[in-house]
């Protein structure tokens, strides 16, 4: 790899604010390769949750630590938790004992983020920035509308670090396989699809309703399915079977996010809203069907399209109100502008999908077993 004018020289020690969700985190895993590969003895520090300290365990990904973010307002932000100023102010204070060579804002606009980073003592910090927040050292601005992944690898490129990588990667361990061995030996190795149909954004979400009639054309087509979801899913997937003709599986709760991993690392195919663990299929190179809705297909749609089928809905107004909640981003049901919780994306047809099934799975690529599956079907894209 060349290395660029901004390449930094001695660098031991980077750390990467990024204190948010499982999506979230899976769009810069290209960019914590880039750095990974451009400063290969520096050790890569993430600044986030809990749940990053339980699953990014050694050889999981590029990151070498995590360090868990105290509650913040704009920086970690948790329901039912309020900000203490004594234990923001021990982490401030245990930042700069770290003494990082680097510093990087990977967490919105820059406004709450790069005050906060800059408190830290690093020799250099870099990120996102916007006219309304303090400067960084080097920095990008922050405009909503672009994909995630590129808009990070801009980040690292700041100090010098590219990669051709586009699409996130994550490995499966051997403690996520060991798992989930008991779930797929109840399969018997037959083929199967996963279905995981609850986001946290209601608009995001494909009709309920239509799940059951998707299940059963899968099932007509020789393979498994297994729902998954968190465990106050579980109901609504138990309602969802209930109206299937044939069977299927409620897998809501069932797995840590390794072993979520591992299941979707060994299923033909994921059919999901656009929500974290459509993202982690994309990272563990399982192909996708997600439903988008156009505005955020920008942010958060894989950027190719080998194993990928983005099915992207173009409703933009409200059907309650008529309002178009895009500009200046996509905001969420509960503001003050629109609150109706309705999908934006029930205009996609059960017809749809299953197309976007066959083109990624043809009919030669239907086995007895998962791993058959997979091969003809990566066989069949790749020729």
């Amino acid at each position: 790899m060349l290395q660029s004018d901004r390449h930094l020289k001695n660098i031991q020690k980077i750390a990467i604010l990024r204190a948010n969700a499982v999506g979230d985190f899976i769009v810069i895993l290209p960019a914590i390769k880039a750095l990974r590969s451009t400063y290969p003895d520096a050790e890569i520090v993430l600044l986030g949750k809990p749940w990053h300290q339980q699953f990014l365990i050694k050889d999981r990904c590029g990151i070498d630590r995590v360090i868990v973010v105290p509650v913040k307002k704009g920086i970690r932000n948790e329901t039912g938790q309020t900000e203490d100023p004594i234990e923001v102010e021990g982490f401030v204070n245990q930042m700069r004992r770290e003494q990082f060579d680097v510093v990087l804002n990977f967490q919105g606009n820059g406004i709450s983020a790069n005050p906060f980073i800059k408190q830290f003592g690093a020799k250099l910090t870099a990120g996102l920035t916007c006219e309304k927040a303090e400067k960084l050292d080097r920095s990008i601005d922050y405009y909503y509308y672009q994909s995630e992944v590129v808009r990070f690898l801009e980040v690292v490129k700041l100090i010098g670090a590219t990669t051709t990588a586009l699409e996130p990667e994550l490995n499966v361990l051997q403690e996520d396989e060991n798992e989930v061995a008991d779930f797929l030996s109840i399969l018997k190795n037959k083929s199967f699809i996963v279905l995981h149909p609850i986001a946290m954004d209601t608009r995001r979400m494909w009709p309920l309703e239509n799940y059951a009639g998707l299940s059963d054309e899968l099932r007509q087509r020789s393979f498994e399915v297994v729902f998954t979801g968190a465990p106050e899913d579980r109901e609504i997937v138990d309602d969802i079977i209930y109206n299937t003709n044939y069977s299927a599986i409620n897998a809501c709760g069932d797995f840590s996010l390794g072993g979520l991993a591992a299941l979707l690392s060994k299923a033909a195919l994921m059919i999901s809203a656009d929500t974290g663990p459509l993202h982690l299929a994309r990272a563990v190179n399982t192909s996708t069907v997600g439903f988008y809705w156009a505005p955020n297909l920008i942010n958060w749609g894989p950027l190719t399209r080998s194993i990928h089928r983005p099915l992207i809905s173009w409703k933009m107004e409200c059907p309650i109100c008529g309002t178009v909640p895009n500009d200046p981003y996509p905001f969420e049901p509960k503001t003050d502008v629109c609150d109706h919780p309705v999908s934006f994306v029930s205009g996609i047809s059960i017809e749809q999908v299953l197309t976007a099934v066959e083109q990624l799975l043809p009919p030669e690529a239907i086995a007895n077993d998962t791993n058959s599956v997979r091969d003809v079907a990566m066989k069949s894209i790749n020729n």
